[in-house]
């Protein structure tokens, strides 16, 4: 199997920073926030490796840096420290020494991003195939009549009814949103999906088809995903491996069975010990 990303000693402060921001913070200090300068170390030395058609889950609870992870990678956000090398067919990206053109070349045509907010990821002011529309002429398809025959292929795939292509995303419910923010991840065939907690907020119904969605997709098409989640059911379902956070730095890491099975990590234990 290739390595498609690999990830090592991720780290992002939010704030100064100051020699005692690390001593002070992660699990054993019980905080993320450094007490001698104020500053959020949301992860720190977060290392792993993905390949291809492989989901890895990141799980943890709220503020254990899990979304950091992400959104460094996908650059809504630069990493303080570390390193992360995408491997694209016989090319390698070193993302954060890429400048601002290359690291939205990337976004718009090699990776794909769902987030929990579907305001963050569609533009509300334009319809849904309008949305997916806006991805493709990113990556060079022009011709108006082949896009919204590749917007309506990628929503019937999503199961949004074509009826409804021209309506405005505002109008659609939080799981239908959801479809259409993943439609138009998919747009241009992405090697690497990120999705950061796409279930959270929807109906147990609803997140069981965007789940059985998201794992068709990823036998289908073999697209590799991260996924960020606090849900240990997602992860169960979804993932072959996982890594645990809390205050920003792994605590353990390895196969989803394994670290759901038998956690070694006392907080592990608690998290599982707690979805039961």
């Amino acid at each position: 199997m290739n390595k498609i990303l690999e990830v090592r000693n991720l780290s992002k402060i939010y704030g100064p920073g100051c020699p005692l921001c690390l001593e002070s913070t992660g699990p054993e200090a019980d905080t993320n926030l450094c007490p001698h300068c104020g500053s959020v170390v949301a992860i720190h030395d977060v290392s792993f490796d993905l390949f291809e058609g492989e989901i890895l889950g990141v799980m943890g609870e709220s503020g254990s840096g899990k979304s950091t992870v992400v959104k460094n990678l996908y650059f809504d956000q630069a990493p303080s420290s570390g390193e992360a090398i995408f491997y694209d067919r016989d090319k390698q990206h070193d993302l954060f020494a890429l400048n601002a053109a290359q690291q939205r070349w990337l976004r718009n045509h090699r990776f794909g991003m769902v987030y929990q907010n579907p305001h963050l990821g569609l533009n509300f002011n334009i319809s849904a195939g309008g949305n997916i529309a806006e991805r493709l002429l990113m990556s060079d398809l022009m011709d108006y009549g082949a896009i919204r025959e590749r917007a309506k292929a990628l929503l019937a795939r999503t199961e949004v009814l074509l009826s409804r292509v021209d309506d405005l995303p505002k109008n659609f419910s939080g799981g239908m949103q959801q479809r259409v923010q993943i439609a138009k991840a998919l747009a241009t065939q992405p090697p690497l999906l990120f999705l950061d907690e796409v279930t959270t907020g929807l109906d147990l119904s609803v997140q069981a088809r965007i789940l059985d969605l998201i794992l068709e997709i990823q036998q289908e098409l073999k697209t590799a995903m991260v996924v960020v989640t606090h849900d240990l059911g997602v992860i169960r379902l979804l993932t072959g491996r996982a890594i645990v956070m809390k205050y920003g730095r792994v605590i353990e890491a390895g196969l989803t069975d394994q670290i759901l099975e038998d956690p070694q990590h006392a907080y592990t234990q608690r998290l599982v010990a707690s979805a039961l």
